[in-house]
């Protein structure tokens, strides 16, 4: 039985049981599905076809006795000749004295290690006494705890294959093995451990990067099914007619992929289920007026609307550009952490007695004290800004309100159908016509004093800057520029009627927001600040975007910095100030500079820093895969994705027998009543 503990097995006394537990390894099943991270593939080339400082394979025969030297403490050399078609090839051993007794002239030996083709020599590795044909071609590398070594651990992992590698059932309907070319569990399992060649090792990580991928987006749209079916009966019976007058009476049109995200989300107020879904559009695409006409929709269906903002300075804006749109046809309120006394009172009764139609507010509207008289929508900016508790005080707080989370940083498709399994994603990829696009130039520190008279010739045409820095103070460790001292340096460069602000992070929340507020005034010309800007206000006025020590920021979190200007008539200028070391820091300079388009930044984003990094390890929600990779097997990702669709729409799971070992298996595997929130 798979479900065994490994002490039954031969040779897995119980420190081996402690080491193996160190590793997540209880079961016969957790040995088996314990897959090396990496592949050493010992491939003969001939001596013409190996590249200078690569890591090779070569063998030959010994030509001499080795020299071995000792230097330093305890530290050796050994050197030999052998001979590789013809020539005489030098490797050199760093700390292995005991090899010398193990080389004997005349006899073949197979190493691995660094080329140098300019000296013929090979730093060596690894080696195998006799030819390569003598030893597997490809050798597993598994990542070890405790006193384990490679050696050890595919010693008693061929125990329990040819102990249990019978128990090993297949999981897929036979016709997926069929259409995908993939092998059979069993197979899959063996080729993994034991790689005949390149070809075999293929197609069985294809094989597991397919199946953890379907068995993920099962347990997606399961959880997403139940939550489906337990919030019936939320059909929303909005006005069509006063919606399409309400969306004529706009001064713009509305761009192809607005009209596309509104139809979803219109599609979903009047389904009888509640509304889960993402709207993600780059800054500017236009995610606002979206959000507004759903608003109206679901007033016109006799229902209250809240929308939630993360700062209180983000929720005035909303409010006064909803009052502005809204004018007579709706009430609106603002709710904030700031709005106290007799006005909170008569703010909270409205809200009660259902006067007020949409209710703007930050964390202020989920507590205990806000009650609505019949919330059916809800919507989320920048949804990340929030916990997972408050998002679901705020939905409990209604009949299962229809909820729209909206986002303004471009989520790769594949981090979005993986991350948000269970939500429908909705994208705005296009910008309004007329939007003048942002000039980005990069540029390097000796040219601040350049920029700086840049930005007063914009601040004496009534024009705005913000100059970004990494740190809020100085640190001993990084030699990177701080938003204190170059709050200083401004204020001594510029005259007394260029007003410099400072805001960073460890301002209190009420200090920030007037900062926030002088700004979108103009009573702060230029303002220096950390990345606390990165989401939030809109200030027509600002044209130029200044970042310091750019590279130290991800191309998010650049393109999010970028997006806080470019917002009225003005052509609007980024200047990133960026000195980097290495390639990775100058191709994200590069593409900045060549590309305006969040989604296509997010997705060179991904493959520059990894999935890990993009949401932030700790709260990601992003699962570790033992084989699948999400960036380079996202064609897999789609495919395994469209068959669980398929599976869970067409009741497969539960009518059609080929299905039964995936369903017994996902019963064993997943409880999904405790992830139902």
């Amino acid at each position: 039985m798979l479900s065994e503990p490994v002490t039954k097995l031969k040779g897995v006394g119980q420190k081996a049981a402690e080491d193996l537990a160190s590793m997540n390894i209880h079961t016969i099943a957790d040995l088996l599905y314990y897959f090396p991270y990496r592949y050493d593939v010992y491939e003969i080339k001939p001596l013409s076809e190996l590249i200078h400082d690569d890591k090779v394979t070569i063998e030959g025969r010994v030509v001499h006795e080795p020299s071995l030297t000792f230097y330093g403490r305890n530290k050796s050399r050994l050197s030999f000749t052998l001979e590789v078609e013809g020539i005489a090839v030098k490797a050199v051993m760093f700390n292995r004295a005991f090899a010398k007794k193990q080389i004997i002239p005349d006899n073949m030996i197979t190493l691995t290690g660094k080329w140098d083709a300019h000296r013929l020599q090979i730093t060596v590795s690894n080696y195998k006494l006799g030819p390569a044909e003598d030893q597997a071609n490809i050798n597993p590398v598994y990542s070890l705890k405790g006193d384990f070594t490679n050696i050890k651990l595919k010693k008693i992992i061929k125990t329990a294959w040819s102990e249990h590698g019978d128990d090993i059932h297949e999981l897929l309907p036979i016709h997926y093995l069929k259409s995908y070319k993939i092998p059979g569990r069993k197979d899959a399992v063996f080729s993994m451990h034991f790689p005949q060649n390149r070809s075999v090792l293929k197609h069985a990580r294809r094989r597991f990067t397919y199946e953890e991928f379907l068995l993920f987006q099962l347990k997606m749209q399961l959880l997403r099914k139940l939550k489906r079916e337990s919030t019936q009966g939320n059909t929303q019976h909005y006005e069509a007619v006063k919606v399409q007058e309400f969306i004529e009476a706009f001064p713009f049109s509305l761009t192809t992929a607005q009209q596309k995200s509104l139809n979803q989300i219109l599609a979903d107020l009047k389904s009888p289920y509640r509304m889960n879904r993402l709207l993600q559009g780059d800054v500017g695409s236009g995610k606002t007026a979206v959000a507004a006409i759903s608003l109206y929709a679901s007033i016109t269906a006799g229902k209250q609307g809240a929308l939630m903002v993360p700062t209180e300075i983000l929720a005035e804006q909303h409010y006064q550009s909803l009052t502005e749109l809204f004018g007579d046809l709706a009430t609106i309120v603002l709710l904030t952490g700031s709005v106290k006394g007799k006005r909170r009172k008569e703010i909270l009764s409205t809200i009660q007695n259902g006067d007020a139609d949409i209710i703007v507010g930050t964390h202020a509207l989920i507590q205990d004290e806000v009650i609505f008289n019949d919330l059916g929508f809800v919507i989320v900016d920048e949804q990340h800004r929030f916990g997972v508790e408050q998002r679901r005080t705020l939905r409990d707080k209604g009949l299962n309100p229809d909820v729209l989370f909206m986002t303004a940083t471009p989520i790769p498709r594949t981090l979005a159908i993986t991350a948000f399994g269970d939500m429908d994603v909705s994208v705005i990829d296009e910008m309004p016509v007329g939007r003048k696009e942002i000039e980005t130039i990069w540029t390097k520190e000796n040219t601040f004093e350049r920029i700086l008279d840049f930005i007063a010739k914009r601040v004496a045409e009534g024009e705005q800057a913000y100059v970004i820095s990494p740190l809020i103070e100085e640190s001993d460790k990084l030699d990177i520029q701080n938003a204190v001292d170059l709050f200083h340096q401004l204020q001594e460069y510029y005259p007394p009627e260029v007003n410099v602000g400072l805001m960073h992070g460890r301002l209190p929340a009420a200090e920030k927001d007037g900062i926030m507020k002088q700004f979108a005034a103009n009573d702060i010309q230029v303002l220096v600040s950390t990345t606390v800007v990165e989401v939030g206000v809109n200030v027509p006025n600002a044209t130029i975007m200044v970042i310091y020590d750019a590279e130290r920021f991800g191309l998010s979190q650049l393109h999010q910095l970028r997006g806080r200007v470019g917002r009225g008539d003005k052509q609007s200028y980024c200047i990133l100030i960026a000195e980097p070391k290495g390639e990775v820091g100058k191709e994200r300079m590069r593409i900045m500079t060549e590309t305006a388009n969040g989604f296509e930044l997010s997705e060179q984003d991904l493959k520059l820093r990894g999935p890990g990094d993009f949401f932030g390890k700790k709260q990601s929600g992003i699962p570790e895969f033992k084989v699948a990779d999400m960036i380079h097997d996202y064609r897999a990702l789609e495919t395994a994705r469209n068959d669980a669709q398929e599976i869970i729409e067409m009741n497969l799971l539960e009518n059609d027998k080929n299905y039964d070992s995936l369903r017994k298996y996902l019963e064993q595997e997943f409880s999904f009543v405790d992830k139902l929130d």
